[in-house]
């Protein structure tokens, strides 16, 4: 155990993620937990052993580490006493067996839009927790139709914020080439993000127009099927993981995500802080965020015409896509760090705890306060 903090006598927080590696769940879980601890909150994060959020959170001020290994539940008396916050779907089951065994109260954040399983064991994990967060609409819809009359909160994942450096973007869009680039970040799983139609699209595309170019941007189980997929066109690039997504958006034209199902995707949050024109599937929680002929145009998913004509649109319609990505940069206004903070805040008090902080900060949108609203 790595231990950073000093004591003190305010009700501590303790968070839990055990997923394996780094996706938009474990990024987010590292977005709130700097941000409290910015406003001087106490805090443990309890963590699979060897993973890489456990590296990432080194340097966060006020926060004790707690790598567990499995059997997890046999590490529940190390977060005696804690009010747990869990971010995934092993941590959910963690809170609950610390709540059976030791007597935490617990709360979890629901990511994806899948219906949960109707085990016993689940059942009862979501009944006994204090409430749960969700991150769009469609994930509470179905939440609602397992479990009617869940106590459920809205709270949407927050951007990034990414930082850029203007020589890096320029090296990008040298290397890159062409005179559009289309670009896409997120984890190479077709299943759930629908690579393989922006790559069908690309193909269309760039053989009309040899001024395209596709830029997928992470790793991921389907890496080599889609590389296979792009075959050797040379408009279609894979950078693998990047350290500094900021630039990659900076040195992109439009941006594309064309996701089978999606929670709500973090990822668009980013590509509106950019200030991107956005073409993305009509499909689950995006459409709380994009709102087509607005701040983006959406398509339906696994249609590949579609994508490629929406995208086609984007470019030989200048101003259009210059509105759309204003449009998708002021709303991305609402979806910071410290917003996503306040939204947790607010909850955590509404549970009856109390960090000691004020739940706001100068400056900050309550425009979309209905997005923390509770529903009990």
């Amino acid at each position: 155990m790595t231990r950073v903090r000093s004591e003190r006598s305010r009700p501590r927080l303790t968070h839990i993620n055990l997923a394996r590696g780094f996706r938009g769940g474990e990024r987010q879980t590292e977005l709130l937990i700097r941000e409290l601890a910015a406003r001087g909150v106490a805090q443990r994060v309890v963590v699979r052993r060897g993973d890489v959020l456990f590296e990432r959170l080194a340097d966060v001020p006020e926060l004790e580490r707690v790598p567990i290994g499995k059997p997890f539940a046999l590490n529940v008396g190390a977060v005696r006493g804690d009010f747990l916050h869990a971010h995934d779907g092993k941590g959910a089951h963690f809170a609950h067996a610390a709540h059976t065994l030791v007597g935490c109260d617990y709360v979890f954040t629901r990511r994806v839009d899948n219906a949960p399983s109707q085990s016993w064991a689940t059942r009862r994990m979501y009944r006994q927790a204090r409430g749960v967060a969700v991150l769009s609409r469609a994930i509470d819809a179905v939440l609602q139709a397992r479990f009617p009359g869940l106590a459920t909160v809205r709270i949407p994942s927050a951007s990034g914020e990414f930082q850029t450096v203007p020589a890096a973007v320029a090296e990008l869009r040298r290397t890159f080439g062409g005179e559009c680039v289309v670009g896409h970040v997120g984890a190479l799983d077709d299943s759930q993000k629908g690579q393989r139609d922006l790559i069908a699209a690309a193909h269309a595309l760039a053989a009309a127009d040899s001024g395209w170019r596709f830029v997928f941007v992470g790793g991921g189980r389907d890496e080599a099927l889609l590389r296979e997929l792009a075959g050797d066109n040379p408009a279609i690039r894979f950078t693998g993981h990047v350290d500094n997504v900021g630039d990659h958006l900076a040195a992109f034209d439009l941006f594309a995500f064309p996701s089978v199902h999606e929670g709500l995707g973090s990822a668009l949050l980013d590509a509106m802080h950019a200030g991107l024109p956005i073409v993305a599937s009509d499909v689950d929680g995006i459409p709380d965020i994009v709102a087509d002929e607005s701040n983006g145009l959406l398509v339906p998913p696994r249609d590949p015409e579609a994508l490629a004509e929406a995208l086609q649109r984007l470019r030989a319609e200048p101003a259009l896509a210059a509105g759309l990505a204003g449009a998708a940069r002021e709303k991305s206004l609402a979806y910071t760090a410290a917003a996503m903070a306040d939204r947790y805040l607010r909850w955590y008090r509404s549970l009856g705890l109390d960090l000691g902080v004020a739940d706001e900060r100068a400056g900050i949108d309550r425009s979309n306060d209905h997005m923390g609203d509770t529903r009990q």
